[in-house]
């Protein structure tokens, strides 16, 4: 059992359970910060999580971990495709996603879903690299916040954004 918890990264992933950040990177307990929301969306207690470990204790990664046949995605994409309102409180996961939605009707391509999910990453990490407690973090290089694609068809992470050079 891990006495102490010293993360070398924090993780923002989704709620799938085809994906747990712990089983994907191959880590133990006191390894990792770990948020899951549907769809990696963000609102002030998910941010404030994400900012616990690098403002805490220093912790060096940040990564926004969006996966291939998301399904709070695809709810969410048909949901606004239609104007039909998702049941309960998923519609507040809708709703959060609408500016990776409206990214995806711009961008096109052939899998709308797919590009929302990319779109979604990249709009959270590049929200929370531009984070008023994070982006000086960031800017001096303690923090790096990178977005990143998981397939689940392959089993390999792409990053997207945000990789230290």
């Amino acid at each position: 059992m891990a006495q102490l918890q010293e993360p070398f990264g924090s993780i923002l992933s989704c709620i799938d359970s085809r994906v747990p950040p712990e089983l994907l990177f191959d880590t133990g307990l006191g390894d990792l910060y770990v948020m899951r929301t549907g769809g990696q969306t963000l609102g002030p207690v998910v941010t404030g999580s994400v900012e616990y470990g690098p403002m805490t204790s220093g912790t060096p990664l940040v990564v926004v971990l969006g996966h291939q046949r998301c399904g709070a995605v695809k709810a969410a994409y048909t949901a606004l495709r239609d104007g039909t309102p998702l049941p309960g409180n998923l519609q507040a996961i809708a709703l959060a996603l609408k500016p990776a939605y409206e990214q995806a009707v711009r961008n096109g391509g052939t899998d709308p879903v797919e590009t929302m999910t990319r779109a979604q990453v990249t709009l959270a990490s590049t929200a929370l690299r531009s984070n008023a407690d994070l982006a000086p973090l960031v800017k001096k290089g303690a923090l790096a916040v990178v977005g990143a694609y998981y397939s689940l068809d392959t089993g390999k992470v792409e990053v997207l954004d945000g990789a230290p050079s």
